[in-house]
């Protein structure tokens, strides 16, 4: 049988020593020499999604492996991948160090310098036990050879500045995926302003720091730190005291995290905006990072900032990581492509819609397990939750892009309410300025017409008054009729006089307002 051997060294001349002495080995096949933790777990991650049978029986870990500690990768690579067999490269045999390795689960333990039997005899020891464990995982099925995922699924929710929605997003998700059946952890790595329990309404004493001081969680220890929310969804709390937040470094928050992963079907991490030791392993750690974004210049500047942060460190790279747009809206300037481009990540097909005051009385009263379904918010971070593929049925079921015209529309309509009063209001001004022009056209041309009879009728010694009042209310309309007309002669010039009521929207309400037109005709001569 050929025993498959991944080993992961930093040092070249190491490498090239190991990797002589690996090509001796009878029936061995030696992959390539990975130089760091995060290549290593990227290479047995993809093997795994491939197929199971692709992994190493043999993974070869040098102590000075970087940038994670040996013992905490050895500790990841156990917990993730159980049917393979790992062996740690080292200099130090010291019985602590033996122990220490042993406690992560290492199968064996080879010292520098190198010698081809110590080796051989390691790798036989550590290929035999993978076998053993694949042929026990089995099960006599022939299906399956390691659980799928390596155990629960981590994601990671990061803000990219304050105040972004991250742990309203995170408290969403991890209420979609308990609602879906599945089991699920909250845990609250916002370690100085972590506000999972106000969200949630939740009084507490214990929180993650009270594990700082645990060397070996097991399930019973997790059990008595945990909180279990009516919702179903089990929380493990920031500390009250911000400063006890200090207490969580990186191989405490890498061991509570490989707890919660082996204990739950779903974790979600609220990792806040700030990057810790803590913050910084669950971000390497998780299968998924999430980072929140608005549609803002500061905040996506922030976001980019974040990335290459995350990339110098060498704990995510950009393509791995998916962005959400919070706050969305079809009218603003900065759109998710345009974050795509300049953050360098893949953008979630699920906006979360600009609609707060949809939320705002269930945060307030500390209640988001109760936010009503109708909620365009609700609808959106539960599409995200489907996206993730942490609820096998979205509920309510609306995809991203329904639940993005959705928002969009209702806060179109919420605007509109808003300035509804207002245009009504524009649109009386204006009738009534039309009203206003129209009934003094109206008394103008009556005037003209009056003028002109009254001087016909005085030339021909009628009656003047009853010609200008007849024909000054010839043309007009039946709401004008009572109209005042009166005509007057100087001897050169007769003057018409036109009063006219103005109506108040309607033709026939008058509130007492009046138009004056006047003309004048030229008195004619007798004959």
């Amino acid at each position: 049988m050929t025993t498959r051997i991944l080993p992961a060294v930093s040092d070249p001349e190491t490498a090239r020593a190991l990797t002589t002495l690996l090509s001796q080995l009878p029936d061995a096949e030696p992959a390539p020499p990975v130089p760091d933790a995060t290549a290593l777990l990227d290479t047995l991650a993809g093997l795994a999604a491939e197929s199971l049978d692709e992994l190493p029986e043999v993974v070869l870990v040098h102590d000075r492996i970087g940038p994670v500690p040996a013992l905490d990768l050895i500790r990841d690579l156990v917990l993730r991948f159980p049917a393979v067999g790992v062996v740690l490269l080292t200099a130090d045999t010291g019985p602590a160090l033996l122990t220490a390795a042993m406690d992560s689960g290492a199968r064996g333990i080879v010292a520098f310098p190198l010698g081809y039997d110590a080796l051989a005899e390691r790798v036989h020891a550590a290929a035999a036990w993978s076998a053993g464990m694949r042929r026990h995982l089995a099960g006599g099925t022939g299906t399956e050879l390691v659980p799928a995922g390596g155990g629960g699924r981590v994601i990671a929710v990061t803000g990219a500045k304050g105040g972004v929605g991250t742990t309203v997003t995170a408290v969403q998700l991890a209420l979609a995926t308990r609602a879906s059946g599945r089991t699920a952890a909250l845990l609250d790595l916002d370690l100085q302003s972590g506000d999972v329990a106000s969200y949630l309404d939740v009084q507490f004493r214990r929180s993650v720091a009270d594990l700082s001081a645990i060397r070996d969680i097991t399930p019973r220890v997790l059990q008595d730190a945990a909180f279990s929310h009516e919702s179903g969804v089990d929380l493990l709390l920031a500390p009250a005291d911000g400063e006890r937040g200090e207490d969580i470094t990186d191989r405490v928050a890498r061991q509570v995290i490989h707890a919660l992963r082996a204990r739950y079907d779903v974790v979600i991490i609220d990792c806040g905006t700030q990057m810790g030791a803590a913050n910084t392993t669950a971000i390497e750690l998780a299968d998924q990072a999430v980072l929140l974004v608005t549609p803002d210049v500061v905040a996506v500047r922030a976001a980019k900032r974040m990335v290459r942060l995350w990339d110098r460190l060498q704990i995510r790279k950009a393509e791995e990581t998916l962005t959400v747009v919070n706050r969305h809206a079809r009218s603003a300037e900065i759109q998710p492509t345009l974050v795509e481009r300049v953050t360098g990540t893949k953008t979630a097909r699920t906006s979360i819609p600009a609609a707060y005051k949809e939320l705002q009385a269930a945060v307030d009263a500390g209640r988001m397990q109760d936010l009503d379904n109708r909620s365009t918010v609700k609808q959106a971070m539960w599409a995200l939750a489907a996206e993730l593929d942490l609820v096998a049925t979205p509920a309510p079921p609306t995809s991203g892009r329904r639940a993005r015209r959705r928002g969009d529309k209702g806060a179109v309509t919420l605007e509109f309410a808003a300035m509804f009063p207002l245009v009504l209001v524009v649109l009386a001004l204006m009738w009534q300025c039309v009203l206003y022009g129209y009934t003094y056209s109206l008394a103008g041309n009556a005037a003209d017409e009056a003028a002109r009879a009254a001087t016909s009728a005085a030339a021909g010694t009628g009656d003047m008054a009853g010609a200008c009042d007849t024909a000054g209310r010839k043309n007009l309309p039946g709401a004008w009729q009572d109209a005042q007309i009166t005509c007057t002669d100087d001897g050169t010039v007769t003057r018409a006089t036109v009063d006219v009521d103005v109506p108040l929207f309607f033709p026939g309400v008058n509130p007492g307002w009046k138009v004056t037109g006047e003309a004048g005709a030229a008195t004619e001569a007798d004959r």
